[in-house]
C-alpha cells in the first residue's frame, strides 16, 4: 500500500539557527516579510531577536501580532486584511501553534481568496495553490505546527475548534531554534512538551500508521520521556539542553502525526479549548493517560514500544497486559512530574458533555483513533474525569 509524506523542503535545527533567515529570504529574493506572532513575545523580546536580524539586513517588514490562543476565524480575516494592507510578499511566523496556524491560514487565503469566509478551510482543504512562501519559528516545544500540514481554527459562533488539512499550507522552511524557547515559562514548557508526547503516541497508535512514521514518533517519545522533567524543572545548563531536545522531540514528532493522523485524545482536546479555553496541551495531557487504557485493546503490541520508550525496564520481558499498563502509567507519572493536573474537575461541567461529546465525535482527528468508538463512549470518557 502507497503511504505520502509530507515535510519541509528545508529545516534549520539548533541554537542560533535564527541567523539563517535573512539569507534565506535575500536569496528567494523577497522584497517585504508579514511577520506572524504572538503579541506577548513581541512584548517580551523574543519577536525582536528576528525582527533585529530584519533590520540588520535592512530587510523591510510589517508586525501582525492581533493573535489570541486558539486563533478565531476573526483572527484569521484580520490577518488576511493586514497582509493585503502591508503589500508583503512571504511570511515569517513567531510563535507556538497559535501564531502560525494563523499564519498558515492567512497564507492559504492570500493566494486560494475563495476561502476567505475561513470556515470552508476544515478538513481536506480543497485549496489549489501553495501558501505564501512561508519561514515558521516556533518559540513553544510541543505543537510541531511549523512541520505540518494541519492546523486548528475554533469557531467562537458554534464554540467549537476544527481541524484543517492540507499540503498547501506547510511553511517552505522552518527554524527550530531552542533559543527561541528559553523564555518559555515552565508551565508552557509542560503543557507543549506533553502536547508533543501525545502527537508521538497517538501518531504511534493510529489506523494509518507506518514504517516511516514510526521511526519518527518511537524517537520522539524517547526524546520527550529523557527531556521534558528537565526542561520544565531543572535549572541552568540541563535545562536549557533539555529544552533543544526537546525542540527537536516536537518536531520529529511532527513529521510523523501530520502524515498519519491522530485519535481522540486531540478530538476530545479541542472542544475542551473552545468551550472552556483550557490550553491545548493541558488538555491533551490530561486525556491521553485515559484514552490510551480505552484504546489499548486494540493496539496490538505497540504498548510494549511505547512503554520501553518511556523507559520503562523491563518493558520487552512483560506480558502484554502488564506493559499496556505500565505505558499509561509512565505517561501519567511524567503529567503528574511536569505539573499536569490529574482530571478535569473544575473544568468540565456535567451538563455540557453531551455537547463536547459530539464536537469530539465530528472532529477530523476521531477517525484516526486505533479503537472504534461512539459518542456515548466518548461522553463516558468525559464523565470518567469529573
Amino acid at each position: 500500500m502507497a503511504y505520502r509524506i509530507n515535510l519541509n523542503g528545508i529545516s534549520f535545527h539548533g541554537k542560533g539557527a535564527i541567523a539563517e533567515i535573512p539569507a534565506l529570504l535575500k536569496a528567494g529574493g523577497f522584497k517585504k516579510v508579514f511577520v506572524a506572532t504572538d503579541p506577548g513575545l513581541l512584548a517580551i523580546g523574543t519577536t525582536a531577536k528576528v525582527t533585529d536580524l530584519l533590520k540588520a539586513a535592512k530587510i523591510k517588514f510589517d508586525l501582525f501580532s492581533d493573535i489570541k490562543p486558539n486563533p478565531t476565524i476573526e483572527n484569521v480575516k484580520a490577518g488576511v486584511k493586514a497582509f493585503k494592507a502591508s503589500k508583503a510578499d512571504c511570511i515569517v511566523a513567531i510563535g507556538g501553534g497559535s501564531a502560525m496556524d494563523t499564519a498558515k491560514a492567512v497564507g492559504i487565503i492570500a493566494t486560494n481568496p475563495k476561502f476567505s469566509d475561513v470556515r470552508s478551510l476544515e478538513g481536506l482543504s480543497p485549496t489549489k495553490k501553495p501558501a505564501v512562501f512561508t519561514i515558521a519559528v516556533p518559540t513553544t516545544s510541543g505543537t510541531a505546527a511549523e512541520v505540518t500540514i494541519n492546523y486548528v481554527i475554533t469557531d467562537r459562533a458554534k464554540d467549537r475548534k476544527f481541524v484543517c488539512v492540507d499540503p498547501h499550507d506547510i511553511p517552505q522552511i522552518a527554524v527550530v531554534d531552542s533559543g527561541m524557547m528559553l523564555s518559555m515559562p515552565d508551565k508552557l514548557a509542560a503543557a507543549t512538551g506533553m502536547d508533543a508526547l501525545t502527537h508521538a503516541i497517538e501518531g504511534y497508535v493510529t489506523r494509518a500508521a507506518n514504517d516511516m512514521t514510526d521511526m519518527f514518533h518511537l524517537k520522539a517519545i524517547e526524546l520527550i520521556a529523557a527531556n521534558l522533567r528537565q526542561s520544565v524543572n531543572g535549572k541552568g545548563a540541563k535545562k536549557e539542553a533539555a529544552r533543544e531536545k526537546m525542540a527537536l522531540a516536537q518536531y520529529i514528532a511532527g513529521m510523523g502525526f501530520s502524515n498519519v493522523g491522530l485519535g481522540i485524545a486531540h478530538s476530545m482536546a479541542h472542544p475542551l479549548s473552545a468551550f472552556y479555553d483550557t490550553p491545548h496541551g493541558v488538555a491533551c495531557a490530561i486525556l491521553l493517560p485515559p484514552v490510551m487504557k480505552f484504546n489499548a485493546p486494540a493496539t496490538a503490541r505497540r504498548y510494549i514500544d511505547i512503554a520501553r520508550a518511556m523507559g520503562v525496564k523491563g518493558a520487552d520481558a512483560m506480558p502484554l497486559a502488564k506493559a499496556r499498563k505500565a505505558a499509561c502509567e509512565a505517561v501519567a507519572k511524567l503529567g503528574a512530574d511536569v505539573g499536569i493536573p490529574p482530571d478535569l474537575k473544575g473544568i468540565v461541567q456535567a451538563k455540557d458533555i453531551p455537547f463536547l461529546a459530539h464536537s469530539a465525535y465530528v472532529d477530523a482527528c476521531r477517525p484516526g483513533n486505533p479503537r472504534d468508538v461512539t459518542e456515548e463512549e466518548i461522553a463516558k470518557l468525559y464523565k470518567s474525569l469529573i
